[in-house]
């Protein structure tokens, strides 16, 4: 017997850019978004039938007009009020899904109407609604970091096949990427736990000293925990930015730890999470 596994389908990277002016001063807000719905959709699967369909269009045009009507402030607040709109305007549609990249820029000098690319990270956000409960989980990719010193390497297993000499004084470079879950989303606070979590990751990246990346992983989720007690749970994804230094004896130079070189590939990839005991469960927040 054949029958339908789960489903939803949705429209994945609809870009807005929404202006809000103020005078001469300009504000800008850079979105990506994409929605997914799921629900009443079996007869479009079996027979083609489209009448619990809401088009991926529609749901592109519901972004659009959303910015619009409402504006955009933290972008975890702009996913719920999309999610809630298409699970409770639609009957067919039971859970929606609505996940959001924020690319931030800066102001050029004084003229509130120019801008720059700011080189930050991409802020993210995933909202789940069904109708009944929503989930929010925050975070953030391609936050670079890196530390000079204070990191070690070494007692880790050797083998037949095991090159890579130990180190007592290495650069720890790496791009963070971090999804950290809201206990709850009634009256949260989105924009200031962004910045908290933020300065959390990178004060603990900074005043780690580190026997591994996994051991800076576990410091960064916990500091995020300690410090933000709306968070209930942070993952983190590490790849580790290798520098290894330069052999300079064939120009007869001595490299005293002064220049590295920076290898992009391959890279050590360290992921895990770190979750308070008591944390509500996460539901399909992670999906």
């Amino acid at each position: 017997m054949i029958i339908l596994g789960p489903n939803r389908y949705g429209k994945a990277e609809t870009r807005v850019v929404r202006v809000t002016r103020h005078g001469d001063a300009h504000h800008i807000k850079d979105l990506n978004v994409s929605t997914s719905l799921s629900g009443d959709m079996a007869e479009v699967h079996l027979s083609g039938d489209n009448s619990a369909v809401l088009a991926t269009d529609t749901q592109k045009n519901t972004v659009h007009a959303f910015a619009k009507k409402h504006g955009v402030g933290a972008i975890e607040d702009f996913a719920l009020l999309l999610a809630r709109h298409f699970v409770d305007s639609q009957p067919t549609v039971h859970h929606a899904r609505v996940a959001v990249e924020e690319y931030a820029w800066e102001r050029n000098g004084d003229f509130g109407h120019s801008f720059a690319r700011s080189g930050r990270e991409t802020r993210t956000c995933v909202a789940h609604y069904d109708g009944f409960q929503a989930w929010v989980v925050s975070g953030l990719t391609g936050l670079v970091v890196l530390n000079t010193t204070n990191s070690e390497f070494w007692g880790y297993i050797k083998d037949e096949y095991t090159t890579l000499p130990e180190t007592r004084d290495r650069i720890l470079a790496t791009a963070v990427n971090a999804s950290w879950r809201h206990a709850a989303t009634d009256g949260a606070a989105f924009d200031k736990s962004y910045e908290n979590a933020r300065q959390a990751l990178l004060s603990a990246f900074g005043g780690t000293y580190s026997l591994s990346l996994q051991q800076t992983l576990y410091a960064m989720g916990s500091r995020v925990l300690n410090d933000c007690p709306e968070i209930c749970e942070v993952r983190l994804s590490l790849p580790n930015r290798h520098h290894f230094l330069v052999d300079l004896s064939p120009f007869g130079l001595d490299n005293d730890d002064e220049v590295y070189f920076a290898a992009d590939r391959p890279y050590g990839l360290i992921e895990g999470a770190v979750v308070r005991d008591d944390a509500p469960g996460a539901g399909p927040a992670w999906e």
